[in-house]
């Protein structure tokens, strides 16, 4: 029978401890040139035919050939453009609306509804409101709309790596801001023929720093800080909601939104595909978001083994300590029936020494009970402790979850 003590509160204490995790990917995740690691899901179709168009609404980045069952999710990518901005309202490819209030656009245009719809989904989810614009910083942006975030890239990494959120000041992430040639080629033709001509200076790296003082939260979305440029910290382009996992990053600031891109689109028509030679933020409307995804992801990232992204993820353990204590004139008798032999008589003490020996035992395991002495909770120790009258211990009992 074993020797039960009752704990009281004053022996029970919580606690709750932060545990970080680096995680990094690399380019060849997010590009996909040597194998396929981007997955798309079609979900959009203009009608049927040879000549039909088909594209997803996101893209899902894998750290292997997501066909592989040991291929891990990394994070989805997509992008959407704001309702009321300029790509959308004030180009020549709106048309008017209908008596619903849906936007018409021109057959130049290609999914401009599920553009913008992909904007006021993450404008809800984070905002509180699907007609709410982002804005670089969050607070106080500048006069003249040139913080407002019109066209959107989002990233939304995974819980797997997540976890409880990111730590602040430990992402950054590298990107090309201008594109060279894409990586398509015949045995790999997957819609990657919008190149860039006159490419730009080289990459930049986007980082939060400066999120750890000037601490900033969304009422729906949480802790959220600024993403600037590390070359000019002054220079806000984007925003990274912490506890959500998602990073937005303004189109027109990380990337040259004047830079002539050429190549040839699926479009509207009798034609496949259509040639093209116009700035990027007419390829954002003229393009699905397949084509503009697969164009950022293999040109704006680089395609090598080298890191482009990385941050550090949270993870809450919360504890709960129980103090088992063991005073001077407790538990130093075994619950062990070999402690004592057939006659009663403790092993530990030599015959005719009762009186002057004293009994001890070795403490090797700690069990947690309830009120009906049903056991809950088991805890080994390392190795045998030992206790005898002379001894006050204390063993905490650590229950993590």
């Amino acid at each position: 029978m074993a020797t039960f003590k009752t704990l009281s509160s004053k022996d029970i204490k919580t606690t709750t401890s932060v545990l970080n995790q680096l995680v990094d990917f690399v380019e060849e995740d997010i590009s996909g040139s040597a194998t396929i690691t981007r997955k798309s899901f079609d979900v959009f179709v203009t009608g049927s035919g040879a000549n039909a168009i088909t594209s997803s609404l996101y893209q899902t980045v894998y750290d292997q050939n997501y066909t592989l069952q040991t291929a891990n999710e990394l994070f989805d990518i997509t992008f959407g453009l704001y309702k009321d901005s300029g790509i959308v309202t004030g180009s020549s490819f709106i048309t008017a609306s209908d008596t619903s209030g849906k936007l018409l656009f021109t057959s130049q245009s290609l999914m401009m509804r599920e553009k913008v719809n992909n904007y006021k989904q993450f404008a809800n989810i984070l905002l509180g409101d699907s007609n709410e614009q982002f804005t670089a910083p969050f607070s106080n942006p500048a006069a003249g709309g040139n913080d407002s975030i019109d066209a959107a890239l989002f990233l939304t990494f995974k819980r797997l790596f997540v976890r409880d959120g990111i730590k602040r000041e430990t992402f950054a992430m590298k990107m090309f801001q201008s594109s060279s040639a894409g990586h398509a080629t015949e045995a790999n033709p997957i819609n990657l023929s919008v190149t860039a001509i006159n490419p730009g200076s080289g990459s930049a790296i986007f980082t939060d720093v400066g999120s750890a003082t000037a601490r900033e939260r969304a009422v729906l979305g949480g802790d959220v800080g600024n993403i600037v440029n590390a070359a000019n910290t002054s220079e806000n382009v984007g925003l990274l909601f912490y506890q959500q996992g998602i990073a937005i990053l303004d189109m027109k600031k990380v990337f040259n939104a004047n830079q002539i891109i050429t190549g040839s689109i699926a479009s509207v028509g009798t034609i496949a595909t259509t040639p093209i030679s116009a700035s990027f933020n007419d390829f954002l409307v003229s393009g699905s978001i397949d084509e503009v995804v697969d164009h950022i992801s293999t040109t704006r990232f680089g395609s090598g083994s080298f890191t482009t992204l990385t941050f550090q993820n949270n993870t809450k353990i919360n504890s709960t300590l129980v103090f088992c204590r063991a005073t001077a004139d407790e538990f130093n008798y075994s619950s062990n029936p070999t402690y004592t032999d057939s006659n009663g008589r403790i092993r530990v003490i030599d015959e005719g020494s009762e009186g002057i020996q004293k009994a001890f035992s070795f403490v090797s395991t700690v069990g947690l009970y309830d009120a009906n002495e049903e056991l809950l909770a088991v805890a080994k120790l390392s190795r045998p402790v030992e206790k005898n009258d002379e001894k006050d211990l204390t063993f905490r009992v650590r229950l993590d979850f």
